[in-house]
């Protein structure tokens, strides 16, 4: 191998150890890749940023924006609240949830849509009485298959048509990934509904606030005595007088109840605090600052809400800017104005002192704030609401304007009167312009960790084409293809893309695959379409894994998923796809 090819395949193998061990964020990882083939000489400097200008990328944060608006709008609340009243046997919710997230998956962000159906499945299993596990997983699984049906229905499928247009040919349309991926979805969705979710671990006992958390074990009500050392201290002054861990969450002075009372309030004599506090830190407290245990009755979710103060249960999402960070770290009552009460993982509650626990991606909290800004703090800690209590996230906006605008930009697309990117930054400066979505909405509903990906990416990909490195690998399958028929060929490419899938973001394995593949189909002598089409299939098939793909790792908490737990489904399932893709496949996209 020349030097450029060592280099190129060093910088991927470090790439690859780096998103599986998961110890930086996908888009750090990209840019340090970037940073390798940049500093190595293999890209030039001044195209070291061109991935960003690169037409997918737009295409794919203008789906964003349209998510977005599409989701402010109320288009989905109508649906939502029609879901949340559904009757009828387990399978029929479920045939139902999965097949309306599919839908939605076609035609906005897979992750997207699934958090918008996130709270009304949580909702179903506490209704039925059953655990959520048996509704998450499934759901994750249809946002996959959805976006594997339209070209903005996952980012994959944008990169693979600039792949094609790159070949010389047009890029894919807009419907161009229907006929096979429809057909897969359709199958994937019967194997659920009526197999599949048999084979999910029933995660048992986390169906509401009270199980998962068991508040009333935890909050505690002490006086102030007239001789306590707490008279005349500010509640900013409390953690003089116990660990950071003990949280006062409410407040009763005679008659008056004060939930999450400000830093600033000043203790009285016969002050009642409403406190989350074990044991040892509650006779630490006593003995401490002079207060007595009131010994009220058990205090549960009810007596911590009022008109201006709600409990939420939230996850953490992938691209949170709380991973890593810690309560204390983050001082999350000081600079967003709520009380952290709980912390669950893989449907368990974490014993461990709270301001020492380092929030992970799925991990869900029980937060305490007031009403009209908690939609603000969940947006600004990147995490999504579990369900609705007391809280509308969105505001119900002209459904029909804003459809048609959407639909107007998929129909200009699909017939090629424009490009997709074009028809898609027109609807969203006219739903701007409208005012469907505000600026500051329109930036929030970008995911930039993505786009940051696919602008970092791109290049390495680029490296590894112009170093000779995708020809050599091609060549290095083509010895052993010529032993056997290029229709088994093409099945090797698309198991390896879903394998690549699993334990790398989607988006990655795509821009590493495709010039692999299309050196694979000149090297055969065959067109270069089905390739492409199995390594946007199998792009999608993250199914295996919560840490293949952000839809599956944002049910893991809610669902009290272990990462063991996917492969019982996903397995079958990736089986399934495979022996549907192929022949639809060959059929749509002949080799020759």
């Amino acid at each position: 191998m020349e030097t450029g090819q060592w280099i190129i395949f060093g910088t991927l193998l470090l790439t690859l150890i780096l998103f599986i061990t998961g110890k930086w964020r996908y888009d750090i990882v990209a840019l340090i890749s970037l940073l390798g083939v940049v500093l190595t000489g293999l890209i030039p400097v001044d195209r070291a940023f061109s991935g960003f200008s690169n037409p997918a990328v737009i295409t794919v944060a203008t789906v964003f924006i349209l998510s977005r608006a599409l989701q402010i709008s109320g288009v989905v609340d109508v649906i939502g609240q029609w879901l949340s009243k559904l009757e009828g046997s387990f399978m029929i919710q479920l045939a139902a949830l999965t097949g309306i997230i599919t839908i939605f998956s076609a035609f906005m962000n897979n992750v997207g849509a699934l958090a918008l159906l996130l709270p009304v499945a949580i909702q179903l299993a506490r209704k039925k009485g059953v655990s959520p596990s048996v509704y998450l997983m499934p759901i994750a699984f249809a946002s996959l298959l959805g976006g594997m049906t339209t070209l903005i229905g996952t980012p994959p499928n944008i990169i693979i048509a600039s792949f094609r247009e790159q070949t010389g040919a047009p890029a894919f349309g807009m419907f161009d990934f229907a006929p096979v991926g429809l057909g897969v979805a359709i199958v994937g969705l019967l194997y659920i509904v009526i197999f599949g979710w048999k084979l999910i671990p029933i995660r048992k006992g986390q169906t509401s606030v009270e199980e998962l958390f068991n508040i009333e074990k935890y909050v505690t009500e002490v006086r102030i005595s007239e001789n306590s050392k707490l008279n005349g201290k500010r509640l900013s002054e409390f953690h003089t007088f116990v660990d950071n861990d003990v949280m006062i969450i409410g407040l009763v002075r005679g008659k008056e109840r004060r939930l999450a009372p400000s830093p600033q309030t000043i203790f009285t004599t016969n002050d009642v605090l409403i406190l989350t506090i074990d044991t040892e830190n509650l006779e630490n407290l006593i003995s401490s600052a002079g207060v007595d245990l009131v010994g009220s009755e058990k205090i549960g979710a009810d007596e911590l809400e009022s008109d201006e103060i709600t409990l939420m249960e939230a996850v953490i999402t992938a691209n949170s800017m709380m991973i890593g960070g810690n309560a204390r770290s983050l001082n999350i009552r000081k600079n967003y104005g709520v009380n952290l009460l709980a912390i669950a993982r893989q449907g368990r509650r974490l014993r461990t002192r709270l301001d020492r626990i380092r929030f992970q991606s799925g991990d869900v909290l029980l937060l305490q704030g007031y009403v009209d800004t908690l939609k603000e703090v969940l947006s600004a800690l990147g995490c999504l609401p579990l369900a609705n209590r007391g809280l509308r996230i969105g505001q119900p906006r002209r459904i029909i304007f804003s459809l048609m605008i959407f639909i107007s930009a998929l129909l200009l697309s699909a017939f090629g009167v424009v490009s997709v990117q074009i028809a898609f930054i027109a609807a969203s400066v006219v739903m701007v312009i409208t005012k469907l979505i505000s600026l500051k909405e329109v930036y929030e509903s970008i995911d930039w960790p993505i786009i940051i990906l696919l602008g970092a990416m791109i290049p390495v990909g680029e490296a590894l084409e112009t170093t000779g490195g995708a020809q050599l690998i091609a060549n290095t399958i083509l010895k052993g293809s010529h032993l056997m028929p290029p229709e088994v060929t093409l099945l090797i490419i698309l198991v390896a893309t879903m394998f690549l899938s699993d334990i790398v973001n989607n988006a990655a394995a795509v821009v590493l695959m495709a010039p692999i593949g299309i050196g694979i189909a000149h090297g055969l002598g065959v067109s270069v379409d089905p390739f492409l089409m199995a390594i946007a299939i199998g792009a999608s098939c993250a199914f295996l894994t919560p840490i293949g793909h952000q839809s599956n790792t944002l049910v893991m908490g809610p669902g009290g998923y272990k990462f063991g737990d996917y492969w019982r489904m996903g397995l079958i399932l990736e089986v399934l796809v495979v022996i549907v893709a192929i022949p639809l496949i060959l059929l749509v996209w002949p080799l020759r």
